[in-house]
């Protein structure tokens, strides 16, 4: 009916477990478009089979009453036997990006992702869809399964919406103790000292990895999955950012999996 009206729709797709980080995806899409849809959907096949599906935290009570007060037209909130349908066998696999970063450490991470947002996409028919920074890889490889598959839908990249010293917003973050969330500041730190050091000139990847890899080793609750410097597209490996990139870090804090990045 909305666009028998022509009227924008702006799509912000979530896990749930909301907080400022998504909330300042629904006022970017309010800003952009007529109508706003948001949903709500743990989606299992991005999950392997030793991550935290079960004990995700679902507080879909308390979501409704953000969503509703931020002013969303629509929660979708499917179950999962509406995505994926007993027998289901199509993915969508995006297929260089998918093994990168987050995708080499989580194998069929991206495709659970590409899948899930196809599906989505499909279904609500956005004009345009709303992601966070903080989730970069999510992003090339969103942004080149829209290219590769002609959908009409443009992908928005929001800044990373971050607690007052510093620590990235996530959901997963109500896993962590004190102590846990005392250690979970490294990885803002790492970011930071490496992007204070190429704006002061140091372009070579390799120096400044070396700098945010001994902040992150000076930590001893932290244990790093990776550090990189990439293009922010192809998440391919750069040796030098002198024209930009993208560093990123994924480390655990306990058993808790926690990522976070900056744009040069």
């Amino acid at each position: 009916m909305w666009r028998v009206r022509d009227r924008s729709v702006g799509f912000v797709p979530t896990m749930g477990a909301l907080h400022e980080g998504h909330l300042s995806l629904v006022r970017a899409a309010r800003d952009a478009c007529d109508r706003v849809v948001v949903s709500i959907f743990v989606n299992p096949t991005q999950f392997g089979p030793t991550e935290d599906l079960e004990k995700y935290p679902r507080t879909f009570e308390q979501d409704k009453v953000l969503l509703e007060g931020a002013g969303v037209d629509l929660l979708f909130a499917p179950n999962a036997e509406e995505i994926y349908p007993r027998g289901a066998q199509t993915f969508v696999t995006v297929e260089e990006l998918s093994s990168r970063l987050d995708g080499l450490s989580r194998p069929g991470h991206f495709r659970g992702v590409a899948t899930v947002v196809a599906k989505l996409f499909n279904l609500v028919q956005p004009d345009a869809a709303f992601f966070g920074q903080k989730d970069a890889a999510q992003v090339a490889v969103l942004r080149r399964m829209v290219r590769d598959l002609n959908f009409p839908v443009e992908i928005v990249v929001c800044p990373t919406v971050r607690e007052p010293d510093g620590l990235a917003m996530s959901s997963r973050n109500r896993y962590l103790s004190p102590q846990q969330r005392k250690s979970a500041l490294a990885l803002s730190q790492a970011l930071r000292a490496m992007e204070n050091a190429a704006k002061a000139g140091e372009h070579r990847a390799d120096i400044l990895l070396a700098q945010g890899l001994r902040v992150l080793e000076s930590e001893p609750g932290i244990r790093v999955d990776y550090l990189a410097a990439v293009h922010p597209d192809t998440l391919e490996p750069l040796e030098n950012l002198a024209a930009g990139g993208l560093l990123a870090v994924a480390a655990f804090a306990g058993e808790t999996r926690l990522i976070d990045n900056v744009l040069l």
